[in-house]
């Protein structure tokens, strides 16, 4: 086991690959220049050349079909995108190409290519650099969606993604690249569609993805010190294909349910993960499912407007005490937004 930063875990996986497959090389914009996407591209270009680590133009929807192309001639192409809203460009390959390919062809033919994008807020960037989608790119089938959280998920799920004969798309939130842990050394793969328990409980069950299960552990460590109660923190890690069972499980064991998803949540994954728990849990549920996500608005650009539209541990906080009827404890003391003060932007 090695401390590894988020960015260096999923440098880590990226090497990893392309060392054991000689197909595997990365491309998009900003890949090899200075900032190197926050630095998760960082010795890529030194390492392997500029043949497997390249600046593309801006042009993302043929940049995606050259990645298609790559994949049908026997290559692995990762695609990155430092901003997903960019990566929305590449929509018609995505659902009208990538997707189609396995099922139009009788699965003679696949597309192996990860697709790395950014997320999460920052700076006050607004509403073209702000959002999320894994709702929409989980939403086509022939599409699988990842969601690390942690270090050691970073390498493992990416190196997953890289080996899927499948398009895999894994969304990053950038405040993640500062945050630290134990990733495991050598050759790491973590298949797709298994979650993780983050942290056992007994009273509720929270469903996060991505940055909100940092938000999510920091809402329990103040509701047990606060009202002795117990938060459980699961991370579904990949939104498609998702673990159900893990979910179901833990729902049935609290008997309660509050979904935190990282984007808006009309129609997105909370609404998702609420019906399932809703049709699998009923008989077990002692109160409603309840969600939290974005305000169903564009992303606004002041700091306050900000931290109405995001949701966070506060957020969560106050949701669990409404559910279990509790009064509001006060949180005048609690620090938040802690992670953000590492986040220095791309260069």
């Amino acid at each position: 086991m090695s401390t590894l930063t988020y960015r260096n875990a999923i440098v880590a996986a990226q090497v990893q690959e392309m060392e054991r497959d000689a197909s595997v090389f990365l491309y998009g914009l900003d890949v090899s220049d200075h900032k190197r996407i926050f630095g998760s591209t960082a010795g890529i270009v030194e390492k392997f050349g500029p043949e497997r680590c390249f600046i593309t133009p801006t042009a993302e929807d043929s940049m995606a079909g050259f990645g298609l192309g790559a994949a049908l001639c026997g290559m692995r192409p990762v695609h990155i995108h430092i901003r997903v809203d960019f990566m929305l460009l590449t929509i018609n390959q995505l659902a009208n190409m990538y997707s189609n390919l396995r099922y139009m062809s009788g699965g003679r033919l696949s597309a192996p290519v990860t697709m790395r994008a950014v997320i999460g807020r920052g700076w006050g960037q607004s509403c073209q650099h702000s959002k999320s989608m894994q709702s929409l790119f989980a939403h086509i089938p022939g599409i699988k969606v990842v969601m690390p959280t942690s270090p050691a998920d970073a390498k493992g799920l990416l190196a997953g993604a890289i080996r899927d004969d499948n398009p895999v798309v894994v969304l990053e939130h950038r405040m993640l690249y500062d945050i630290e842990g134990e990733v495991p050394d050598g050759e790491y793969v973590i298949p797709m569609g298994k979650g993780r328990v983050v942290r056992e409980g007994a009273d509720l069950t929270v469903i996060a993805t991505s940055w909100m299960n940092i938000e999510a552990v920091k809402a329990a460590e103040i509701l047990e010190r606060r009202h002795g109660v117990s938060l459980e923190v699961v991370d579904p890690r990949t939104i498609h294909p998702l673990d159900e069972e893990l979910l179901v499980n833990s729902v049935n064991k609290t008997g309660r349910c509050l979904v935190a998803d990282y984007d808006w949540t009309f129609c997105g994954f909370s609404a998702e993960a609420a019906a399932l728990i809703g049709e699998r849990c009923f008989g077990a549920l002692r109160s409603p499912v309840t969600r939290l996500g974005f305000a169903h608005v564009p992303c606004p650009t002041t700091r306050p407007l900000e931290n109405a539209f995001y949701p966070n541990a506060e957020s969560i906080v106050r949701s669990v005490e409404k559910t279990l009827d509790l009064p509001a404890c006060d949180l005048s003391g609690e620090v938040f937004y802690t992670y953000e003060h590492n986040f220095k932007g791309p260069f």
